[in-house]
């Protein structure tokens, strides 16, 4: 272990409430301690809106994948017209695991009620700003599988789509998709050939 991968690289952490208002924003302040041994006081704004998780529900007969599409405030806010974005099933994990998560989230989002989930690795999406880990996620699904017809609960509004693999890493290419991990589930999912 070099000597700037210690955990105390940070001294004089103090932190700020700034907002609890959904989730919780806090200023950080800290002196960061330099591979030089130099002292840089620094400050960071953090996001803590708990941990999440995503699947790719796909279909190897079919070849398709199932995404959803939804408003995204953040996304119409830069630059997005519409605000709609395409996406994997995901969800915050609230007090779940992140395999109960995902699964309650498959069935409120898809409508598919998924049997053997695999979990593929987790990953910070946002370390600039966000605290939030996402666990990914990936299952295969059929027709007999289906419970509901999907559509999110309460203030959701979301529209599931059966889309051909191939479409789908098209539509990377050519914008239609923009969302971080759902670009990450389907080039995985390239990588191993499950769609091939």
């Amino acid at each position: 272990m070099s000597s700037h991968d210690k955990s105390s690289r940070i001294e004089n952490v103090q932190n700020q409430l700034l907002s609890d208002n959904w989730y919780v924003l806090r200023k950080y302040t800290y002196d960061l301690i330099k591979r030089n041994g130099e002292r840089q006081p620094q400050s960071r704004e953090v996001y803590d809106r708990g941990n999440g998780a995503t699947i790719l529900l796909y279909n190897r007969p079919k070849k398709t994948v199932l995404l959803i599409k939804q408003f995204r405030m953040p996304t119409y806010v830069n630059g997005n017209p519409t605000g709609m974005l395409l996406e994997t099933c995901a969800g915050l994990l609230d007090n779940d695991s992140p395999e109960d998560c995902i699964r309650k989230e498959a069935i409120e989002e898809t409508g598919f009620a998924v049997g053997k989930v695999d979990k593929l690795f987790e990953a910070y999406m946002s370390p600039g700003s966000v605290t939030e880990i996402v666990h990914f996620f990936a299952a295969e699904y059929d027709e007999s599988q289906r419970q509901n017809a999907g559509g999110g609960v309460e203030d959701e509004d979301i529209d599931v789509l059966e889309v051909p693999f191939t479409e789908a890493l098209a539509m990377i290419k050519d914008g239609r998709i923009k969302d971080g991990k759902t670009i990450m589930l389907l080039q995985h999912a390239q990588i191993q050939g499950w769609l091939a």
